[in-house]
């Protein structure tokens, strides 16, 4: 096998203007992407620096549910300071809790979308 990365991560949404707005002004990413494709716009942000980006997949882009994924891990420097952000942006946070490989907290995007931050525990 010769896998390097994962190239996009689908989060399907019901609104693509109000996700790009959470993923840019209240998650920090960027724009990888913006065109409109034959089946609709194609849309993808990242943050800086990602080799992973992440594909909000409005209606009509392959039939997945707004709302439907879960368990996406972001990895953050200081998992107590986003939190905190977030909670100022509005976004119900749960945690941060201590783990046994480092903080982690839960919240959902605007569809629903299951993310989790994590600083991770130095030397796990």
């Amino acid at each position: 096998m010769t896998i390097t990365h994962a190239s996009f991560v689908t989060l399907p949404v019901s609104d693509q203007d109000r996700a790009l707005r959470f993923y840019t002004d209240v998650l920090g990413m960027t724009v990888t992407a913006d065109r409109d494709m034959p089946q609709g716009r194609w849309l993808q942000v990242a943050p800086e620096g990602a080799q992973t980006v992440f594909t909000l997949s409005g209606p009509g882009m392959g039939g997945f549910e707004p709302g439907s994924a879960r368990g996406i891990m972001l990895v953050t420097t200081d998992v107590d300071a986003d939190c905190a952000r977030l909670a100022e942006a509005g976004v119900s946070v749960q945690g941060p809790d201590e783990l046994p490989w480092g903080r982690m907290a839960a919240f959902t995007d605007p569809d629903g979308n299951g993310l989790m931050l994590l600083t991770e525990k130095e030397g796990f």
